[in-house]
């Protein structure tokens, strides 16, 4: 079990969907600089993920498919 939990990381407005995706894409790219640093990562990378989200890690908005277009489209 990850701790801190997920119900204690989430944002106001955000949804656990969107904090999971976010984990994912963190995770992978913790992945990818240990692997160009020729590090061995010692924790499992969502374990980093989510603690460095709950030490404030800036995240980014999720993007969902087709919603540049449906903002086009209004337009």
């Amino acid at each position: 079990m990850l701790r801190p939990a997920m119900s204690q990381i989430l944002q106001k407005d955000e949804s656990a969907y969107e904090f999971v995706i976010e984990v994912a894409r963190r995770a992978r790219e913790i992945v990818n600089e240990a692997e160009e640093d020729g590090m061995i990562l010692d924790e499992k990378p969502v374990q980093l993920a989510v603690e460095e989200f709950a030490n404030g890690y800036p995240r980014q908005p999720v993007h969902y498919i087709g919603e540049e277009d449906a903002e086009g489209a209004d337009k």
